[in-house]
């Protein structure tokens, strides 16, 4: 299953500044909320370690790039409109808002770090909104969201008809939340998390129901917080303030810089690799003096201070980290590392960690192969491996079949 990353946030926050940054796409950004009615799509890429290096070759990448060493893998990614509070009951673009959400595995808020915008997007003076309010409304939101959906289409009734037998109980909720990626595995977890496994569901009160959808929501669109705005004056300070009060990993961003970045990268004008700390500057002359100072002060106050612009690694937590995804390369030759026409390292596959050799197969190359699978070949060590090994990260691995 390809994965999607929902880009949220409230109306104005950077989102769609965000998107192109990491897409180089043109979706319309202003000042102005709901500037994004429709949803933007577009492709970002993860970063990581290629094996070229390691394994010393040259590599010809198909479904993916190769720049100087780094792999970068191409993620989906979706910008939908602006939350506000009460989106839940279809305040503001609430409830377009949330079915575009739908298909979204993992949830990045876009968070005007800044605190200049209040509540429903519009400017105001400079640190007058608290950054942490807007974590709590646009959680509590998807949650309420979520719960909504287990609630709808006369819930008294589907207790009634389900609440005795726990199988067919969590069999019908799958059902229900099925549309917005849900799985089995996020209802039992939930259900015993939020400590009502011994608990007949037609006895459960409203607070429980909210902490079960609470609960199901984080396991199945969890949320990485991205301090966008960090370049403001305020920003570094207002981030110090977050993290006393909020313990989840927060990622500091300027997504305005990153695409400044990319766009002169674009236009030849400097050489940058994204998630680096430096870029190079290739054309002087292109360059105006504003323009130079702009490009000396990311060097300087974002770069230098934070190492990268935050973009890059928002993308690398949410597929490496949240959605605990790891590399494999497949092969055709255990010796050249190519596949059937002589492309080198040519394709590289995200998994999630635990997949077992056959299970990638039959998901990600083909599943008559996994029909006919007989074994695998570590490339590296040519250690032979069977259909219950469990796929590590960076894996070359060459899959053999009675084909």
């Amino acid at each position: 299953m390809t994965l999607i990353i929902g880009i949220i946030g409230k109306p104005s926050a950077g989102k769609s500044t965000f998107l192109n940054a990491a897409c180089m796409t043109h979706a319309k950004v202003s000042e102005l909320p709901f500037t994004t009615i429709d949803p933007n799509k577009g492709i970002a890429y993860v970063k990581t370690n290629c094996m070229c290096k390691k394994l010393n070759v040259k590599d010809n990448p198909k479904n993916s790039i190769c720049i100087e060493g780094n792999r970068f893998i191409p993620v989906n990614l979706l910008d939908v409109a602006g939350l506000v509070p009460d989106a839940h009951k279809g305040k503001g673009l609430g409830n377009k808002f949330l079915n575009d959400l739908s298909k979204a595995d993992i949830l990045i808020h876009i968070l005007d770090i800044s605190g200049e915008l209040d509540k429903t997007g519009k400017r105001i003076a400079l640190g007058e909104n608290d950054p942490y309010e807007d974590i709590i409304f646009l959680e509590k939101e998807i949650n309420l969201w979520f719960k909504e959906i287990i609630e709808r289409s006369d819930w008294m009734k589907f207790l009634k008809s389900y609440s005795r037998e726990k199988t067919k109980f969590i069999e019908a909720l799958y059902k229900r939340l099925s549309g917005v990626r849900v799985k089995k595995k996020h209802i039992i977890l939930a259900i015993k998390n939020s400590g009502l496994e011994n608990k007949d569901p037609i006895n459960w009160t409203d607070d429980d129901l909210y902490d079960f959808s609470k609960i199901v929501r984080e396991n199945s669109k969890p949320i990485l917080i991205v301090a966008n705005k960090i370049d403001k004056e305020n920003g570094l300070e207002n981030l110090v303030r977050l993290k006393e009060k909020y313990n989840n990993p927060i990622i500091p961003c300027s997504a305005l810089a990153e695409y400044v970045l990319r766009k002169y990268h674009e236009d030849k004008v400097i050489k940058y690799i994204p998630g680096l700390n430096n870029f190079k500057i290739l054309n002087h002359e292109k360059l105006k003096p504003k323009e130079l100072e702009t490009l000396e002060k990311i060097r300087g106050e974002i770069l230098g201070e934070l190492s990268e612009t935050g973009v890059q690694s928002t993308l690398n937590h949410a597929i490496f980290k949240i959605a605990n995804q790891i590399c494999v390369f497949p092969v055709s030759d255990i010796n050249t590392f190519t596949d059937h026409d002589d492309n080198v390292l040519p394709d590289v596959f995200l998994v999630e960690k635990g997949t077992t050799l056959k299970d990638f197969v039959k998901d990600n190359i083909h599943t008559d192969l996994a029909e006919h699978f007989m074994f695998g070949i570590d490339a590296l060590t040519k250690k032979r491996l069977g259909e219950n090994y469990e796929l590590k990260h960076n894996d070359v691995i060459k899959i053999v079949s009675s084909r």
